[in-house]
């Protein structure tokens, strides 16, 4: 049974590049969509903004929010290849009440 989570991670910003942001979030999107265990359904990307504080020294960083349903046992992998990840800075997975 999916069920819908949120997912918003901050993208490291190379030299002003958006293709390696690109890259990114469509990396991120084919770990949720793997194996038919999860489905985005909406993307919404915030652009690049400031962080509050220094991460691995990045000031700023591209925000992007994912919705997306999503079997339970798809989780630890996702969120193992998000810590994984060398251009995911920080990630937050929540799910949405129903």
């Amino acid at each position: 049974m999916k069920r819908s989570y949120e997912l918003t991670f901050i993208v490291r910003l190379e030299g002003g590049d958006d293709s390696a942001v690109n890259t990114t979030v469509d990396q991120v999107r084919g770990w949720v969509e793997t194996q038919d265990l999860g489905q985005v359904t909406k993307i919404d990307r915030w652009g690049r903004r400031k962080l509050a504080y220094e991460i691995d020294g990045q000031r700023e960083g591209y925000y992007v929010l994912f919705d997306a349903q999503l079997e339970p046992r798809a989780l630890f992998e996702l969120e193992r290849s998000l810590n994984l990840a060398p251009n995911v800075l920080r990630y937050l997975l929540v799910r949405c009440e129903e």
